[in-house]
Formats: structure tokens, C-alpha cells, sequence
């Protein structure tokens, strides 16, 4: 093979045979012990919270690594996952897809006002935490002659539970960085 060749071959990937470049196996490497770092990180974080490992560099001062705004072992952005499951832990859930980020609840009648029904899907779209990644869409049943029929949700009731679950997830994320 003469030096084009192996410069294509580096380039497009194709070894044409020859053993897999050292370069890609580290990179791939990487990327496992990576996941499986995170996997470790969010499994410790189940009752304790996450705690920082502490660097001492040549001066001796501590320093601690920040977790970013998109940590996540999951398809979607763990810390508006857990603010989603934490804020709606009063409703019955349906269905839960951490890959997806779908919770779907089921109808929830508020014991002080059993004549008003809500039922709530709430989609995370990013693995970012951002308030777009956040996406919520409710349906709401009144009873009338003893029969649920469908009732307008107001948009500030949306809001509110938006507003409640991205401060939740940026509690949960400033928690983490105290650890």
C-alpha cells in the first residue's frame, strides 16, 4: 500500500482487510468507560445524591469538576427526568420511557374537587437542561349529568407546571454541584 493509499484508508475508514486502527478501538474504549462511568455516577445518586470527586493538582488547592447541564445515562436529560417523576409522584402514572422521555399519567381527581379531572403527558425533548427540552400537554374532564366530558386546560395551568418542574430539575443539578 502506498502513502495515498493508506491516507484514504485513514480517511474513509476502510481498511481493506488490515486490523482495526489503534485510534478508533481507544476512541471506542473511551466511550465505554465513559458510559459506564455515568451508569456508576447516577446509580450512587440513587439515595445519597451525587458527590464530586475532589482534584489535587502540583498546588494542592481542591478543586471539584461540575456536573454538566446535560448529564445522563438515559435518553433524555436525567435532571428534568427525575424533576418530572418528583413533581408529578401525586398522579398515577400510566406509562414512564426514559429513553424516549415520556410520562403519560393516568386521570388524577383532586380529592378537594372530585367533579375536575386531569390527565398529563410530559415529553423531554434534549438531553440539555434547557426550557424548550421541556414539553407538556394536558387534557382536563369535568362531570356533567355523570358523565366526564372534555373541558379547556388554561395555558397558566401548563405554565405553572413547566415553571415547577425546570425549577425542580435546576434544584436537583445546584444539589449536585454542593456534593
Amino acid at each position: 500500500m502506498n502513502a495515498s493509499q493508506a491516507n484514504a484508508s485513514k480517511t474513509s475508514g476502510k481498511t481493506s482487510g488490515a486490523p482495526v486502527p489503534r485510534r478508533r478501538y481507544v476512541r471506542f474504549a473511551a466511550r465505554i468507560a465513559l458510559a459506564g462511568a455515568g451508569a456508576l455516577a447516577l446509580a450512587g445518586c440513587a439515595h445519597h445524591g451525587v458527590s464530586l470527586p475532589f482534584h489535587h493538582h502540583h498546588n494542592h488547592r481542591p478543586t471539584t469538576e461540575l456536573p454538566a447541564s446535560n448529564i445522563t445515562t438515559i435518553g433524555v436529560n436525567a435532571y428534568l427526568w427525575r424533576a418530572s417523576l418528583d413533581t408529578l409522584s401525586f398522579m398515577p402514572l400510566l406509562q414512564t420511557d426514559s429513553q424516549g422521555g415520556v410520562i403519560v399519567t393516568d386521570w388524577y381527581t383532586n380529592p378537594n374537587n372530585p367533579g375536575d379531572r386531569m390527565k398529563l403527558t410530559v415529553t423531554i425533548l434534549d438531553r440539555d437542561l434547557r426550557a424548550d427540552a421541556l414539553r407538556i400537554a394536558a387534557s382536563r374532564q369535568v362531570l356533567s349529568g355523570g358523565q366526564w366530558v372534555e373541558a379547556p386546560v388554561q395555558a397558566a395551568t401548563v405554565q405553572k407546571l413547566e415553571d415547577v418542574i425546570l425549577t425542580k430539575a435546576r434544584d436537583i443539578r445546584r444539589d449536585a454541584i454542593a456534593h
